[in-house]
């Protein structure tokens, strides 16, 4: 919308640059053009404001098809004006010179146009063809037809609309029967995800079936090596107690033949020991005999009162040691008497009278 201000008695229009101005006084124009500025008197001017840029038309219509079924069609149409001058002249565009406001509605008469337009040709082509066609590859078709048909239009020319381009948005049946028309596919597309499942289910139990076996192998393979390793053991404890037996048998024979030797080392020890103690106790007996032979040839000539004494010197040698003597009178008369006497009364064997009682 243009913006017009009051100046004392005149009026100052100014426009954006996506509007073109006319502005005609007494019937000439004297400013043309988008984006102008100018002064202007209210009382003697004619001014339309004609948008220049793109603007974009959406539409939503029915249609049916050579087989009887009704569709909705969604459209948007692109379009612009080519010369804002003579759409001017054919399309009241004019706005109020005190306000700068449209005083129709220009732009809903386009569009109601171009409406009408797209939505007949587009009709036009899909009354010709059947819904599975018109669904599956007729947006493309329709598209073409519509656009060809609104760029070739001589009113859309004579107020200088230019379709810049048409684009479908959807084909769309009704709902009950687009549900049914969904149905195979859906079906189709169904059966692909079952047969995927069924397709990872298989792959999955496939791979459990090698994990198993490789499981199943490995506890084969761990029990052939327990088993080697039984078997193994038991050659080695075998081996072992063989060993050990053989061991022990050399230890019990050289524990034998060591007591054998030894018993015979003992045994040769005391025969030696025996033979030497019978030969020193046959040496000692030879030599006491010797000496005695010897003492009875020295005592040979001597007196029989000397040997007596000898014979009481080694018996007091023989008595236990006699701490106190007491010699009372008649004990060493007695002896005195007795040693005076001649030994020959008595004869030399005879034993010598016991000393009285007390000495």
């Amino acid at each position: 919308m243009a913006d017009i201000r009051r100046f004392l008695f005149a009026r100052h229009l100014r426009a954006t640059p996506t509007n073109h101005i006319v502005h005609a006084r007494r019937g000439r124009v004297v400013h043309n053009g988008p984006g102008i500025a100018f002064y202007f008197r209210p009382l003697n001017a004619a001014i339309s404001e004609v948008p220049v840029a793109e603007s974009e038309l959406s539409m939503l219509f029915g249609a049916r098809t050579i087989d009887f079924q009704a569709v909705s069609v969604q459209a948007t149409v692109t379009y612009r004006f080519g010369d804002p001058r003579v759409a001017a002249t054919r399309i009241d565009f004019s706005i109020d010179p005190y306000t700068g406001r449209r005083i129709g509605k220009p732009l809903e008469q386009v569009g109601t146009r171009i409406t009408e337009l797209a939505q007949q040709y587009a009709v036009e082509h899909i009354s010709t063809v059947k819904l599975t066609d018109v669904l599956g590859k007729g947006i493309p078709k329709v598209r073409e037809v519509t656009a060809t048909g609104l760029a070739g239009d001589a009113r859309l020319a004579d107020t200088s609309v230019e379709v810049i381009g048409v684009r479908i948005v959807s084909i769309r049946p009704q709902a009950d029967l687009e549900k049914a028309l969904e149905t195979p596919v859906r079906e189709k597309v169904q059966q692909d995800a079952d047969a995927a499942s069924y397709e990872r289910r298989a792959i999955a139990v496939e791979r459990e079936r090698a994990i198993a076996e490789n499981e199943l192998q490995s506890k084969i393979e761990l029990a052939t090596r327990e088993q080697q390793l039984v078997q193994q053991e038991g050659a080695n404890a075998q081996r072992r107690a063989t060993e050990e037996a053989a061991t022990g048998l050399i230890t019990v024979k050289a524990n034998a033949e060591q007591s054998a030797l030894a018993a015979k080392a003992a045994a040769q020890r005391e025969r030696i020991e025996s033979e030497v103690r019978a030969e020193t106790t046959r040496q000692l007996g030879s030599a006491n005999a010797e000496a005695e032979a010897a003492k009875l040839a020295a005592y040979a000539g001597v007196d029989a009162a000397v040997l007596q004494a000898l014979a009481l010197r080694e018996l007091a040698g023989s008595l236990p040691n006699i701490g106190t003597v007491n010699l009372t009178p008649d004990v060493l008369t007695q002896a005195l008497s007795q040693l005076g006497q001649p030994r020959g009364g008595g004869g030399a064997g005879s034993a010598p009278a016991s000393p009285p009682p007390g000495e």
